[in-house]
């Protein structure tokens, strides 16, 4: 083997290291709060000297940044990919949202959605880690708003409806169906959810928009 290929050997597996080290600090956060990813937990709990971490993250605000880069990946993969693949219409809009719904059904992170997590946790502490929850957060919003916009030029959503209302009442209601998720109210809260957001996008479809199913 080449000086170069055992470099590049060494190169990926610092790599596949590292993301490994943020998919476990993501569902710590998630879970336990982001005050509770620090490197001494991570080295505890994939048994990784605290060294050896340190050589990825050189301090706990790296750490808890570069948590949040891969919480964003994730959901990017689990959440907004999948409903691209839908045509643009109402049913993008709510293939968001299902995917959304799925996303928690499935525990992607144990907490419930990282960055309602996050935001709560931080949403009084100013500094880099809130500002870039926050900026992910308004990246979905964004996605819900382009997704409503499509749907208004596909004429599938009322022409009179304001994409950026209607997005935040989308959003809202899936902060609810996580709270509830989190709660008591359990798989009733999403199911909950689901419904209040169908019929929400139901009163601002167009008659010539393809049902939703």
């Amino acid at each position: 083997m080449s000086t170069a290929q055992s470099t590049d050997g060494r190169r990926i597996k610092g790599l596949r290291t590292r993301q490994a080290i943020l998919e476990h600090a993501a569902r710590v956060g998630s879970a336990d709060g982001l005050d509770a990813v620090s490197l001494q937990r991570l080295a505890d709990d994939l048994g990784i000297s605290k060294s050896g971490l340190f050589a990825h993250f050189g301090s706990k605000e790296e750490l808890h940044l570069a948590t949040i880069d891969a919480a964003a990946q994730i959901f990017t993969e689990e959440v907004i990919r999948p409903a691209l693949a839908k045509p643009r219409g109402v049913g993008r809009v709510w293939a968001l949202c299902s995917s959304w719904f799925s996303y928690l059904e499935r525990g992607v992170f144990p907490g419930g959605c990282f960055f309602w997590a996050v935001a709560e946790e931080y949403d009084s502490r100013p500094g880099a880690v809130r500002d870039s929850v926050l900026q992910k957060k308004a990246y979905w919003s964004h996605s819900l708003q382009r997704a409503v916009k499509e749907a208004q030029e596909a004429g599938e959503i009322d022409p009179s409806t304001d994409p950026e209302q209607l997005a935040w009442e989308l959003d809202s209601l899936l902060g609810g169906a996580n709270s509830g998720f989190k709660g008591e109210d359990g798989a009733l809260a999403l199911e909950r959810g689901r419904r209040a957001i169908r019929d929400r996008l139901r009163r601002a479809s167009t008659s010539t928009a393809k049902p939703i199913v």
